[in-house]
């Protein structure tokens, strides 16, 4: 029942990070519970044959917990690993890739150390928070896990520190100009989301307000005191979002100061991002990760190369340089143009921009490429794509994905033509689950 008081010890993790007890055949996930330790935990609430569980009392310690610095880190649930060491969650993250790739993929492979970073703290160039009313207070924060709680924040410790202060002067303004949230009952109010991307090689940042209407009282004023007080802020974008969904950004949009796009720049190559761009969310580790698939490709001068889910193009403009051609294809229409942009801006004459369904470019395209690299999206690639991959037949291909599942689901259908190399994991994502995994594929002669 819920609310019942169990002692057990953590004899496992899930893929999420979350302690797990066994205990008369039940099967329990606490969270913020590590492997070895002892611990008293109340249970929250069972769903299909799984307790889910907080901790009470913990009794006994891994020698791996840390004192986190968020002070919401249990609450919030935006990370997991905020109590450890960086070793141990290293060694999880490395584990998780092994255990995907041989539960999914039934694949056995060694499996190379995660490449951490030096310093896994505010490292993410992007923050998007709701705001909501509570009384006569306006709160922002992240939403409590499988809720739509806020846990109010002052400053979380894995974003740029920048946006802290920007995000506490907007709240203020909403106060002071009687400016609402959003209230997802009525579907009421202006100010749904905010979202603060910031530029890490140049002092840019974008603050997008995401609101419930085409305008609203004050708006100009709003934006005109936002910038004075903080002269960081280059561009702060409107985006028009009136569906009732979870879905944060709308399809329209108004610049209300600046460009509408940030720059920032990678591997020596500049990049417009706009509000709705893929970018990877941290630019030190995103160097890391692009040099390693870059060397693991063996690019040529001779390779027509294929940059398939490109996004605003990061990786095919990068590798221009090192191959004789290169096509991005990217289905997102904003992200499509700033990739426009980026290769004018950059002087890159050897792309080719393709704006188009990834699957369905290549089932249609008569062209053949040398070397293809993939930066899926998490639910991973299609089985259509993965077979005209085969049919186009590229000597290397290079498939970066950030979820060990869909990745392990789809290299089963690759191994039949290419071999595995290298599976080289990259943390993207300091005190969270998530993991970026890098697989180098060879063509079976």
């Amino acid at each position: 029942m819920k609310n019942d008081h169990i002692t057990g010890v953590c004899v496992d993790l899930t893929s999420e990070g979350k302690g797990v007890i066994k205990l008369f055949n039940e099967t329990i996930f606490v969270d913020a519970l590590l492997l070895g330790e002892k611990a008293e935990v109340e249970i929250d609430y069972r769903s299909h044959g799984v307790a889910y569980a907080h901790i009470v009392n913990l009794l006994e310690k891994s020698p791996d917990r840390i004192e986190p610095r968020c002070p919401v880190s249990t609450s919030c649930g935006g990370c997991s690993f905020q109590n450890t060491t960086y070793e141990y969650e290293l060694a999880f993250k490395k584990k998780k890739v092994i255990d995907a790739l041989h539960r999914i993929g039934h694949i056995d492979h060694e499996v190379n150390d995660v490449i951490g970073m030096d310093n896994p703290y505010n490292y993410r160039n992007k923050i998007q928070v709701p705001f909501q009313r509570n009384g006569k207070d306006i709160i922002y924060g992240f939403y409590k896990a499988k809720t739509h709680k806020i846990i109010p924040i002052k400053e979380c410790t894995i974003e740029d520190k920048r946006a802290a202060s920007i995000l506490s002067t907007i709240k203020d303004l909403m106060m002071s100009m009687h400016i609402e949230p959003y209230n997802e009952d009525n579907r009421s109010g202006v100010i749904r989301h905010v979202l603060v991307r910031t530029s890490y090689h140049y002092d840019e940042i974008m603050v997008v307000l995401v609101t419930n209407c085409d305008s609203f009282p004050s708006r100009n004023n709003f934006v005109k005191a936002l910038t004075q007080a903080h002269s960081e802020i280059t561009t702060v974008v409107q985006n028009i979002n009136t569906r009732d969904t979870n879905v944060i950004l709308g399809e329209k949009e108004k610049i209300l100061y600046g460009k509408g796009y940030i720059r920032d720049s990678i591997l020596g190559i500049n990049f417009n991002i706009s509000s709705k761009s893929f970018f990877q969310v941290n630019p030190v580790q995103v160097e890391k990760l692009y040099s390693k698939a870059f060397e693991l490709a063996h690019l040529t001068k001779e390779d027509n190369l294929l940059d398939a889910y490109s996004g605003v193009g990061t990786i095919g403009m990068i590798a221009s340089k090192q191959v004789k051609s290169v096509t991005c294809v990217e289905l997102e229409k904003s992200a499509h143009w700033n990739a426009i942009k980026n290769a004018e801006e950059n002087g890159i004459k050897n792309i080719n921009l393709i704006n188009a369904d990834c699957t369905e470019y290549l089932i249609n395209s008569d062209n053949k490429f040398d070397v293809v690299i993939m930066d899926a999206p998490r639910k991973g690639s299609t089985k259509e794509f993965l077979g005209a991959l085969k049919e186009n037949s590229p000597k290397s291909i290079i498939y970066i994905s950030c979820n060990p599942a869909t990745l392990a689901r789809d290299l089963a259908l690759l191994i039949d033509k290419y071999f595995i190399e290298t599976i080289q994991p990259v943390d993207m994502f300091p005190k969270s689950f998530h993991i970026e995994t890098i697989i180098s594929l060879k063509k079976i002669n």
